[in-house]
C-alpha cells in the first residue's frame, strides 16, 4: 500500500515511517504543500498520515477531500496533548481518526495502523464499486437514449419509473409528463381498465400473461391515436423491490404490409371465386342446357345414346353445383344485406352436413360493415374456431353469438367438447395462431377460455370501434 506521511514533526514522521515500513508500506514523505496533491493523485495514495497539527496540514486535508476521490482516501492525524484544543478543527477538515499517546507505544501504534489500513482498503473498494456502478449506469443511460425501441420501467404499483427517448418519440409524451404516473395512461380502453386487475392478479397468483412471454397489444399516444405494438416485459428484483421493464416496438408498418398482403390475397380469392361463378359456372350451365336438348331429341328418335347423354347432362349439372360451391367458399361473405350473419348461417349449415354436429347462431339482423376486410377476417376466425371445436375438441354442438353496441362488437364461439388443455398457450397449434393473427390485423382482442354454458371451449373476439368500420343500425 502506498502511504503519504506529511507534516513538520520529524520525530513523529520517523516513528510513523518505520512502523509503516514494518507493515510493508511504500512510504512517501513530504511537507504539507499543495504540490503534494499531484503526488496523491498520480501515485493513487489511499492512506495519508499527518505527523502534527498545522494550518497547512489542515488545508492539505481539505483540498484532498475536495478532489474527485477525496472522500475515498483515509486521513489519520497525530495530535499532541497541547494541541487537543484544535481537535474540532481537525474533525471539521474531515480527518477520519487521530493518534495521541499511542504514537510512542509500538504495539498500540501497530494496532492503530492496522485499523487505518483496513479503513483505507474499505474506502478503496467502495470507490471501485461506486465507479463500476457509475460506469454501468452511464452505459445503461446511453443504451436507453440511443436504442430504437421504447423502453419503459414500472414498479409493482404500475407507476412509471423510466421513460427513454424512443418512448417519448413513440407515445408523444415527455418523460417528465409520465414519470410517477400509472402506465395505463399509455393504454386505450378496455386495456386501461383491465391493467390494474392484471397486475394485482399476478402479484396474488403468480400467473403470467405477458411477463417473460411478449405479445402484441395496442398503445395510446398523447394525441389520442392508437397503434399496434409488440410488448416484451421482463421482471427484475432490485433491493427487494419488484420492477418491470417493457420493451415496446411499433409494428404499425408491419401490420399495414400484412394487411395489404392479405387484402391482395382476398382479392385474388374473390376474383377466382367470381370467375368460377360467372365464367365456369355459366359455361357449365350452358353445356347442361345444350345436352338436355340433345338428349330430348335423341329420346324422341328412340336413339340408343339418349340415356348416355342424360348421364352427361347430370354430371355437368353436378360439376356446375360443385363449381358454385367452390365459389361460395372463396367468397364466403355477402357484402350486401345481412353480410356476416348470412355467411355464418351458410357456414353452419355446411358444418352440420360435413361434421354431423348441431350449430346455433344468435346475431342481430342489422349489423353492417363498410370494411369488407374486417368482415372476412371475422368470418375466417369463426370458421376456424368451429373447425377446431370438432377436430380437436370432439364437439357435437357449437353455439355462435354476436353482440354489438356503440363501444364494441363481441363474437363468442362456444362448444361442448373437451376444451383446451392447461398448457395450450405453450403448445398452441397453427389454427390458434391464425385466429390470433387475423384478430390482431383488424385490432380485435381474442380470448380463449372455458364455456360456462356448454362446458367446452369458448373463444371470444372483441372488436372496438377504433380503427374499425361497423355499424349497429
Amino acid at each position: 500500500m502506498k502511504t503519504l506521511v506529511t507534516g513538520y514533526n520529524e520525530e513523529a514522521i520517523n516513528i510513523l515511517k518505520s512502523a509503516l515500513e514494518r507493515r510493508n508500506h511504500h512510504v512517501i514523505v513530504g511537507e504539507p504543500e499543495e504540490r503534494l496533491l499531484n503526488t496523491i493523485e498520480e501515485d493513487n495514495i489511499s492512506l495519508i498520515l499527518l505527523s502534527d497539527f498545522s494550518e497547512k496540514g489542515l488545508r492539505l486535508c481539505r483540498l484532498t477531500r475536495a478532489s474527485e476521490r477525496g472522500k475515498h482516501r483515509t486521513v489519520i492525524a497525530v495530535i499532541s496533548k497541547e494541541h487537543m484544543e484544535h481537535l474540532h478543527r481537525m474533525l471539521d477538515a474531515e480527518v477520519d481518526q487521530y493518534i495521541t499517546e499511542s504514537l510512542f507505544d509500538e504495539q498500540r501504534l501497530d494496532v492503530r495502523l492496522a485499523f487505518a489500513e483496513k479503513m483505507a482498503r474499505n474506502k478503496e473498494e467502495q470507490f471501485l464499486i461506486e465507479q463500476k456502478l457509475r460506469e454501468s449506469e452511464a452505459r445503461a443511460r446511453s443504451i436507453l437514449r440511443t436504442t430504437v425501441d421504447a423502453i419503459i420501467t414500472i414498479d409493482r404499483h404500475a407507476q412509471i419509473r423510466t421513460f427513454n427517448k424512443a418512448a417519448e418519440d413513440l407515445f408523444l409524451y415527455k418523460a417528465s409528463e409520465v414519470i410517477g404516473k400509472n402506465v395505463k395512461l399509455l393504454m386505450p380502453q378496455p386495456y386501461r381498465r383491465e391493467h390494474d386487475d392484471y397486475i394485482n392478479n399476478y402479484h396474488n397468483t403468480g400467473h403470467k400473461k405477458i411477463i417473460g412471454i411478449g405479445r402484441e397489444v395496442t398503445g395510446l399516444r398523447k394525441d389520442g391515436s392508437s397503434f399496434p405494438m409488440y410488448l416484451a416485459v421482463s421482471e427484475v428484483n432490485v433491493n427487494g423491490q419488484r420492477l418491470y421493464t417493457g420493451i415496446v416496438r411499433d409494428i404499425t408498418e408491419q401490420r399495414r404490409l400484412e394487411q395489404e398482403v392479405l387484402r391482395i390475397s382476398e382479392h385474388e380469392r374473390h376474383r377466382i371465386g367470381q370467375d368460377l361463378h360467372d365464367g365456369l359456372g355459366q359455361m357449365l350451365t350452358g353445356i347442361s342446357l345444350i345436352n338436355r336438348n340433345i338428349a330430348n331429341s335423341l329420346r324422341d328418335e328412340n336413339h340408343p345414346l339418349a340415356e348416355e347423354v342424360d348421364d352427361i347432362t347430370r354430371l355437368v349439372k353436378e360439376a356446375d353445383e360443385y363449381a358454385r360451391s367452390l365459389s361460395r367458399g372463396l367468397i364466403p361473405v355477402e357484402f350486401e344485406g345481412q353480410g356476416l350473419k348470412a355467411a355464418l348461417e351458410r357456414m353452419m349449415k355446411n358444418a352440420e352436413k360435413l361434421f354431423n354436429i348441431t350449430c346455433k347462431l344468435e346475431a342481430p339482423d342489422n349489423l353492417q360493415f363498410e370494411d369488407s376486410t374486417n368482415l372476412t377476417h371475422l368470418y375466417r376466425v369463426v370458421q376456424e374456431a368451429t373447425s377446431n371445436a370438432v377436430k380437436h375438441g370432439n364437439a357435437s354442438e357449437v353455439h355462435i353469438s354476436i353482440d354489438s353496441d356503440e363501444e364494441r362488437l363481441v363474437i363468442k364461439i362456444e362448444d361442448n367438447g373437451t376444451g383446451f388443455s392447461d398448457d395450450w398457450e405453450e403448445e398452441r397449434g397453427l389454427g390458434v395462431r391464425i385466429m390470433h393473427f387475423r384478430s390482431q390485423l383488424i385490432g380485435a382482442n381474442l380470448e380463449i377460455g372455458s364455456s360456462g354454458k356448454l362446458g367446452g371451449a369458448a373463444i371470444i373476439v372483441t372488436l372496438y370501434p377504433v380503427g374499425t368500420s361497423y355499424s349497429y343500425k
